[in-house]
């Protein structure tokens, strides 16, 4: 069972592993979005790579999300703030989205053996899931436009770290040890130690300090999308 920590989407080829289930990561905000729209009642979500495939989901009637540089795109209702999926109007809907870097990233993946969304908001949810699989892992970081960021690794070696030291996985990849080593320095306040990343900073221009303290709160929403086909849909 060995974990690999991939820092950016365009990595991926590099790391692919048909046998590993994959944990896309986007922490500020499109992977916490997800699981929070999960946590209150959507049935499923489509993850689209571009504007023009959620125009098209649009014009079919769905309700659709786009985001693109941290904003809603006109014309779409929702964008990738968690907030935006606290309310009745998404309970049992199936809704496409598009983001900057989160869905990218499950686009890259998609043909692994099994794809999993991952937040700090569903964090012990997803590592209970993967001490049950006893699979290799891969977390695939979303970062920003295939750059690394701090956040997603982050909780990549929050993760990695409960699954190395309390159930028997292992690692020989340096990006792994890293992500745990920067999990270990900023664990005890992830807020403070992201105060200066520029993903962090780019929100607070936007005034969504609100949805950064959201998204680094851990297990708000203990449930786990998962990947079925083109659609993700709420994990048993």
């Amino acid at each position: 069972m060995n974990i690999e920590v991939c820092f950016s989407p365009q990595s991926y080829p590099l790391f692919h592993n048909p046998n590993a289930v994959v944990v896309v990561i986007d922490v500020l905000r499109a992977t916490s979005a997800i699981t929070t729209a999960f946590f209150n009642g959507v049935a499923k979500m489509i993850p689209v790579a571009t504007v023009e495939e959620a125009i098209t989901y649009k014009e079919n009637g769905f309700l659709v999300a786009a985001e693109r540089d941290a904003e809603i795109v006109a014309g779409f209702d929702l964008g990738n703030s968690p907030f935006g999926y606290m309310n009745t109007k998404v309970k049992g809907k199936t809704i496409a989205i598009t983001t900057t870097n989160g869905t990218q990233a499950i686009t890259a993946a998609k043909n692994a053996h099994k794809v999993i969304v991952g937040s700090f908001l569903n964090l012990d949810t997803v590592i209970e899931f993967l001490k049950k699989e006893q699979k290799d892992v891969l977390f695939l970081c979303a970062g920003w436009k295939n750059k690394f960021n701090l956040e997603d690794s982050l909780f990549a070696g929050a993760v990695a770290e409960a699954l190395i030291y309390k159930f028997g996985f292992n690692t020989i990849c340096d990006s792994t040890i890293a992500s745990i080593e920067l999990y270990k320095q900023a664990k005890h306040n992830l807020y403070d130690f992201l105060s200066n990343s520029s993903h962090r900073n780019r929100l607070a221009r936007l005034d969504l300090e609100r949805d950064i303290r959201y998204c680094l709160t851990p297990n708000q929403c203990p449930v786990l999308p998962v990947l079925e086909g083109k659609f993700l849909v709420k994990g048993n």
